[in-house]
């Protein structure tokens, strides 16, 4: 009876509202895969937008900055509030900190060590922090499409019960049954491709944030350097 129904009636959400609560089951955990990683889509483009921008518009400011031989105090005060979002300018903050806190008679060495290490810690929280959740899209993108082929099989295995109880193979028997296996699949598709793509977006993304931190470390730990050789020299 329901065959009829919904051969009277053949729209796709008429065979997802009728869909056999196994096939309805995976379809629902598919579209809550899909918000949430659409949700995690929107959080991060929009958080690594900003950080990337913040660190631009650092690293401009600092390299003018040292390019002037002018004082990187005003840069600190200004780093907290007008690049908050920026991973080079935490990494900053932390190593100038740690440079400002040793005692004065604290070989270079030691100078040098501990401003590194500054430096290293909030870089890796910075990253930890910009790729908080973005793992869940790999996740997504890898299990989607198995569990929409899971839907597949259930549909298939459904059609070929209904051909051995009713011994015919009529369209209007197994189609809509195979319906709810094809639609099943589309749901992890449709779920799996945005997630994958996104998360090697990202992945870029944070590659290339990385790669600015690590330059600017190099930067930085050689102004310290010079610094602290032209203040024992002097």
């Amino acid at each position: 009876m329901s065959g009829l129904l919904l051969t009277a009636d053949p729209s796709v959400w008429t065979l997802v509202f009728r869909a056999d609560p196994i096939v309805k089951s995976v379809m629902i955990v598919l579209i809550v895969m899909s918000l949430v990683s659409w949700a995690i889509i929107i959080q991060r483009s929009m958080l690594l937008r900003r950080a990337y921008k913040d660190s631009v518009a650092f690293l401009d400011r600092f390299h003018a900055a040292v390019a002037a031989r002018s004082s990187l105090d005003p840069i600190r005060a200004e780093s907290a509030g007008a690049w908050s979002d920026s991973p080079v300018a935490a990494a900053f903050q932390a190593g100038y900190d740690e440079w400002g806190e040793l005692v004065r008679d604290a070989s270079q060495g030691e100078v040098l060590g501990n401003v590194q290490r500054a430096l290293r810690r909030s870089a890796s929280e910075s990253l930890n922090r910009l790729e908080r959740t973005i793992p869940f899209l790999a996740s997504c993108g890898s299990a989607a499409p198995f569990i929409g082929l899971f839907g597949t099989v259930w549909g298939i295995l459904r059609a070929f019960q209904e051909i051995g109880n009713d011994g015919t193979t009529s369209i209007a028997v197994v189609g809509p049954y195979i319906s709810e296996a094809l639609i099943a699949t589309a749901f992890g598709l449709f779920a799996a491709i945005p997630a994958v793509m996104f998360y090697n977006y990202f992945v870029n993304r944070l590659k290339l944030l990385a790669s600015e931190m690590n330059h600017f470390s190099l930067d930085f730990l050689n102004l310290v350097e010079r610094s602290e050789r032209s203040r024992r020299s002097g």
